[in-house]
């Protein structure tokens, strides 16, 4: 008989989702419990299980859109497996006689998300570039940049045409014909459907208004780079900048717990906690993992779960309880070399906080001008709750714990802390 696969519910609002992808093949046997597709919902990414083991049997196909409960595949059960197909080979326990002892392993290392600094924001090193001699000398004498070049000689080799083809015609991306006006079109995802009808109503529904502050970033690169080695050593995790903000973040919405709030009606309701969604762009679309509680964690918990989260972002893994909830969010458009942006509001929240790129330039200083690694940060917030006061208030404290960390061990001066004033 043949087993039907049906969409699981995967949440009370959703009603909705898109196959997105087939791991296994029509016709090709499947073991129970072995991952056969990919769907997508508005939220997030899911897997669906071969219920039983047999021949595959597709019924939808990728892109379609399947509501909860409709049949995606059926599996036939009383299929004899093929000639030649072996079983997943289960673990061995070693014998005792022959068991070696086994070195220490390492904590696994999670892929921390990308952050910013001055060295990380410069282009790439171009890799070493082929070129014949004349191509090569020409290259040289015109100062061209390579990467504008497009190589037609074996294993990639830059020939003395493709030069001449890219002084011909500058400006032309690599690998284009020109005068192309190709065109294609592509089924919007739920999930750019979702950030789309979000982003809509963010900016309908609410007042927002942005307001913008500067840091100094030197104070916090001289501690990274005096401490980071012996803070990975010890935490098994990468000292980035996002704990940082994090910790200034919280230390601020904990004194100005408006912008903390959000609006219910005619009701405001205030969170006595701070769950800091982290703006994480993954490859099918900006997404908004949620840190819980992350007043309570210590730096070193913050940058963990800030690594865990964006590794399952990129791998589309995240849950929908991981994205759901959040009482403020911090955005980095700074890895793609924002300088200034104006983020729109996470909504039913009432604020967002855009980092932007670091850049070194020249500031006053007690009337000396000096070189100092600088950040625009902007506060966007809902006008109909958040007051001007509060949230330039909000804002200067945020910059005032970064350009002196160690106020965020007590979340003021340490000796005002000591001296209780």
């Amino acid at each position: 008989m043949s087993v039907e696969i049906k969409v699981p519910p995967v949440g009370e609002s959703i009603s909705e989702v898109t196959l997105t992808k087939w791991i296994k093949k029509d016709g090709e046997w499947v073991d129970r419990d072995e991952v056969i597709a990919e769907l997508e919902s508005e939220k997030a990414t899911f897997e669906i299980n071969a219920e039983k083991a047999g021949i595959l049997h597709t019924i939808a196909k990728e892109d379609d859109t399947l509501q909860i409960g409709d049949v995606v595949c059926t599996i036939d059960d009383t299929a004899e497996k093929p000639a030649g197909k072996e079983e997943t080979p289960k673990a061995e326990t070693p014998k005792a006689e022959t068991a070696k002892p086994q070195a220490k392993q390492e904590a696994p290392q999670v892929k921390e998300p990308k952050v910013i600094t001055p060295e990380e924001n410069q282009p790439r090193k171009k890799e070493d570039i082929k070129a014949s001699p004349v191509a090569a000398a020409i290259l040289a004498d015109k100062k061209i940049d390579v990467s504008k070049v497009t190589p037609t000689g074996s294993h990639g080799k830059i020939m003395k045409h493709d030069v001449l083809d890219a002084l011909a015609n500058p400006g032309r991306a690599i690998g284009k014909e020109l005068f192309s006006r190709e065109e294609k079109s592509q089924k919007m995802s739920n999930l750019r459907r979702t950030i789309s009808r979000r982003l809509v109503e963010a900016k309908n529904s609410t007042a927002m208004l942005t307001t913008f502050n500067e840091v100094d970033m030197s104070p916090i690169m001289e501690l990274r780079a005096k401490y980071k080695e012996t803070f990975k050593k010890t935490h098994e995790v990468n000292l980035g900048f996002m704990s940082f903000f994090t910790k200034a973040v919280c230390f601020a919405l904990q004194e100005w717990p408006t912008v903390n709030a959000q609006i219910d009606g005619e009701n405001i309701i205030y969170h006595e906690y701070c769950d800091i969604s982290i703006a994480v762009s993954s490859p099918k679309g900006l997404v908004v993992p949620v840190i819980r509680n992350a007043e309570s964690l210590s730096m070193a918990e913050i940058e963990k779960e800030v690594a865990q989260l964006a590794a399952k972002a990129r791998d589309s893994k995240l849950t929908i309880e991981e994205m759901t909830g959040g009482t403020f969010t911090i955005t980095n458009g700074g890895v793609f070399g924002s300088l200034m942006s104006t983020p729109i509001i996470n909504i039913p929240q009432s604020a967002i906080l855009g980092m932007h790129n670091i850049l070194e330039r020249p500031v006053a200083i007690k009337g000396q001008v000096v070189i100092k690694p600088m950040m625009y940060i902007a506060l966007s917030y809902d006008h109909r709750l958040i007051d001007g006061r509060e949230s330039v208030s909000f804002l200067v404290r945020v910059k005032q714990m970064l350009e002196n960390p160690e106020q965020l061990l007590f979340g003021k001066d340490p000796v005002k802390a000591l001296l209780q004033l």
